[in-house]
């Protein structure tokens, strides 16, 4: 549904709920791409949902912007593991220092902080670091990618009884 319009969104995700789920089989958890229009009309549509974003695609998104803000090919993954320390921090006491570890980490690099901070931190740093993510059942379920051709699919999980 790419370029269309929040309500058309909306509007299938409201079909899709009334086709394919029962009233008492609403899910509790959904992963999504970070795509603004499907994230506001789930909002909407499943507001009974915890919604998480696919750490497969922000990964795959912080890695390329790595490539082009961090103009050293051999500090890549140096960056990277310093990124996925963050996101796979699983207290939020171990939370409390992983920015300031990143930072430090990417000091050489302000944009690239700056762009992680504002794109992915601040924003949504709920819906995919670990420790966030381990509060609600998603059995697992943290990505999107199986679904490879497929962008903003849904992957429905765990539902009321």
């Amino acid at each position: 549904m790419e370029g269309e319009h929040v309500n058309n969104v909306v509007w299938a995700l409201e079909w899709f709920r009334g086709i394919f789920l029962r009233r008492d089989a609403i899910p509790l958890v959904i992963v999504i791409d970070r795509d603004s229009k499907l994230m506001n009309a789930m909002k909407n549509v499943f507001h009974e949902a915890t919604n998480l974003l696919c750490r497969f695609y922000i990964d795959k998104n912080v890695k390329a912007k790595c490539k082009i803000l961090v103009g050293q090919k051999n500090a890549w993954d140096y960056v990277m593991e310093a990124w996925r320390s963050l996101m796979n921090c699983l207290s939020e006491q171990e939370f409390d220092d992983c920015p300031m570890k990143f930072e430090i980490t990417c000091l050489t690099w302000p944009m690239f902080v700056d762009y992680v901070k504002q794109t992915w931190l601040i924003p949504h740093m709920q819906r995919f670091v670990k420790v966030w993510m381990n509060k609600v059942m998603h059995l697992g379920n943290t990505t999107t990618n199986r679904y490879k051709n497929c962008k903003s699919i849904l992957v429905l999980i765990t539902t009321h009884q």
